[in-house]
């Protein structure tokens, strides 16, 4: 987590630089920020883990990976007014000088695991030992991965689809509906930079309240972490396809597209406590390997939807042309919802614990006497 965060930071900090180099110094900077935040979504999975018992695990997720869409909201506010104020290279030192800050608290403050934070209660480190069962949430060297059968779990596989499909959605109403609230809306571009922000904001609030309400419901034994985890992700794909519908048909209403763009947006908070905490509860051991792998391929979405944006509306950029993008949209949220609702599963998988089983069994069997053996036979 500390280096792909220091990759950020010194390319952040270089960006100005090299951009008036050469433009391709940009890209280089770009890329090389891809590859450091590729790491960080595995990492902050296995730290979680590591840390949060089952009956907090929505809400201390949420909140971690919250945080990515209210630094976006807060970014796209502030951007603006230190590049008016201070010029454009001002935007890039000021990001970078605070996540530098941010490394330095994270050297000080964090530890992979309640054993070696010196900064809690014993009491506390027991109470989330005990929670957790005193099992390794962490992979090890011995803790190899059974791929075959990470690959034909069904819960994986259910959780692999509905990310895929949610980040083409995210990155929809994240990048390209802007656009579309500038092309046929024919918003200014101060407005649309504020319509844009501001969902970002009760989105924090939502989520967290709902991940709340479902870690509470949980510890009731109320519900099942399957029915909390369905019942987050049904949010996440449900009400953003319904808004789209509405933004097919509402025509130039500014106001009203604007209230339902933030709809949208405000409901995909819900992933945080759907699909993205199911990682961990399948299989926790494995949970940053499983969400490198599913975000992977969740990050294709991100090439495509712009190329296919900029395809569908390249010489048309009526209304018609964005409906098929919208409906195009709405089908991948209808694939989300039915795979996992129909798939989905809050329950540890077996294979978690596949490693400690055999190695149990091999040492059981060594131990035996003879005799045991033969009566077992």
């Amino acid at each position: 987590m500390f280096f792909s965060v220091a990759i950020n930071v010194i390319c952040t900090l270089l960006t100005p630089v090299f951009t008036k180099m050469h433009y391709g110094g940009l890209i280089l900077m770009r890329v090389l920020e891809g590859v450091g935040g590729g790491a960080t979504f595995p990492a902050m999975h296995s730290m979680i883990a590591s840390w949060s018992p089952p009956n907090e695990r929505s809400v201390m997720s949420t909140i971690t990976y919250v945080g990515t869409s209210f630094g976006t909201a807060i970014s796209i506010l502030l951007s603006g007014v230190i590049a008016a104020n201070c010029g454009w290279e001002a935007v890039f030192y000021i990001m970078g000088g605070l996540s530098a800050i941010w490394m330095i608290l994270w050297i000080i403050l964090i530890q992979d695991s309640p054993n070696t934070q010196p900064f809690i209660s014993q009491e506390e480190r027991d109470l989330i030992n005990s929670q957790l069962g005193q099992k390794s949430t962490k992979a090890t060297a011995k803790n190899h991965i059974p791929w075959k059968k990470v690959f034909t779990s069904i819960p994986f596989l259910a959780i692999l689809i509905a990310h895929v499909c949610s980040n083409w959605g995210w990155y929809m109403f994240l990048i390209e509906i802007p656009f579309y609230m500038k092309q046929v809306l024919k918003f200014n571009v101060s407005s649309n930079a504020v319509a844009s922000a501001v969902p970002y904001f009760p989105l924090l609030i939502l989520s967290i309240v709902i991940s709340k309400l479902l870690d509470t419901l949980k510890e009731k034994r109320k519900i099942t972490t399957t029915f909390a985890r369905k019942a987050s992700t049904s949010l996440c794909s449900i009400i953003p396809g319904l808004c789209l519908i509405i933004l097919c048909y509402i025509g130039c209403k500014h106001t009203l597209a604007v209230i339902v763009m933030s709809f949208g947006i405000i409901a995909m908070g819900g992933m945080f406590s759907g699909f993205l905490t199911n990682h961990i509860d399948i299989a926790p051991n494995f949970a940053g390997t499983l969400v490198a792998i599913t975000n992977s391929a969740a990050t294709i979405p991100g090439i495509i939807v712009p190329i296919f944006v900029g395809f569908m509306t390249k010489g048309n950029q009526t209304i018609e042309a964005w409906r098929v993008i919208f409906f195009v949209t709405i089908a991948l949220f209808a694939i989300e919802f039915v795979v996992f609702i129909t798939c989905g599963s809050g329950e540890e998988q077996s294979w978690n614990n596949s490693n400690n089983k055999q190695s149990t069994q091999c040492k059981h069997s060594e131990e035996t006497p003879l005799k045991d053996i033969q009566r077992q036979l």
